[in-house]
């Protein structure tokens, strides 16, 4: 193609964290490399902030993921830019004006699914067909849509990138301390995941007796935002461990933070794959993680961290435990875990892979 390739991204997320950071690394690396970007987005959002350097940003109202209205703002912005391709990055809504709004206009799309739940099959199908190719962020999620009949020939797994320079930083102890009211002899035991159910944070509450018992002095940071703290409060109270778990909410100062934990505890129930793995690892802090989703892809059970069955509470704290009493074992693991990164998950290759996918259909 003589003419420069000329991308419209949809991504409706409102904070950058999670899809919309990939996002925002993929215009970014797109831009490096001489191509066009538009992005649309929902109004305040902190992706639309951040693009007007490398894309051309328009932002429209939304008023929740279903919105009809979209429809007609995306085949407004799609007939002015005349993009080469749409790449759609959101879902539960956006997936499905995306899609048609690229229809109806004549251009070619393709999407991002970053989420391994799955769908009604018929309804998976009928979606899915608005798009030339479909572009999974780990096989766990290609599984899930070879199952719901989406023919494999559509399927692209591209993983997420991190850029790991900002996490392989040294600890600031006293200042994490102060931060986060911990005593000067306490291990922290981190979750970096919004508080949802398939995040499992549960499971974890109800190890955490357990791992107190060998480890008093570990204390629980819970980072994120969500419908289920209150829900997730009541359990700590329950369980006994006011002031042993606290709630820190959503740090845009992770890089800081990770250097400072001791373990990073994730035991979802569902994952695409986990951005916060990633960047857990880059800072060289050993996981303990279940086998959902993509999250096999991050973690190699007894490499970087340990594996758990979804659910296993009693398998949670041990592992926990080998990691808080064990300084070498954890310290192998965080080094095995940042070579990972460096070698499977760089920001330079999920922009080439994006980029290949532009290609085929141009």
């Amino acid at each position: 193609m003589d003419e420069t390739l000329h991308v419209l991204h949809i991504e409706t997320g409102r904070n950058l964290y999670g899809g919309a950071l990939q996002v925002l690394y993929l215009l970014q690396g797109l831009s490096r490399m001489g191509y066009r970007n538009s992005l649309v987005c929902a109004n305040g959002s902190a992706i639309g902030l951040r693009s007007g350097a490398f894309s051309t940003v328009h932002q429209v109202p939304m008023q929740g993921d279903m919105d009809p209205r979209f429809l007609f703002y995306l085949l407004r912005i799609i007939r002015k830019e005349k993009p080469h391709l749409v790449h759609v990055h959101s879902r539960r809504g956006a997936d499905l004006w995306g899609g048609l709004a690229a229809k109806m206009s004549g251009t070619k799309a393709v999407i991002t699914r970053r989420v391994d739940n799955p769908e009604r099959p018929f309804m998976a199908r009928l979606k899915y067909s608005l798009y030339a190719r479909i572009i999974t962020i780990s096989k766990g999620i290609r599984r899930v849509l070879l199952t719901e009949g989406i023919p494999e020939q559509k399927l692209v797994c591209i993983p997420s990138g991190i850029d790991p320079r900002p996490y392989q930083r040294p600890c600031e102890k006293d200042w994490f301390d102060e931060e986060f009211g911990l005593g000067s002899t306490m291990k922290a035991v981190g979750v970096i995941a919004q508080l949802i159910p398939r995040k499992g944070h549960r499971y974890l509450i109800e190890a955490a007796p357990k791992i107190l018992k060998t480890c008093p002095e570990a204390q629980f940071l819970f980072f994120g935002q969500g419908p289920l703290k209150n829900d997730l409060e009541a359990r700590c109270k329950k369980h006994g461990l006011a002031g042993k778990i606290s709630f820190a909410g959503f740090r845009p100062d992770l890089a800081r933070i990770l250097p400072c934990l001791s373990v990073v505890v994730h035991p979802a129930t569902m994952e695409g794959l986990g951005v916060a793995l990633l960047q857990a690892s880059a800072a060289g802090i050993p996981i303990v993680a279940t086998k959902a989703g993509g999250i096999p892809e991050i973690v190699r059970n007894g490499e970087n961290g340990y594996l758990l069955e979804p659910g296993d509470v009693n398998g949670i704290a041990d592992a926990a435990i080998s990691l808080l009493t064990d300084s070498g074992k954890a310290r192998e693991f965080g080094q095995a875990g940042r070579e990972r990164i460096l070698s499977h998950f760089s920001i330079e290759n999920m922009v080439k892979g994006n980029l290949a996918v532009y290609s085929q259909l141009t």
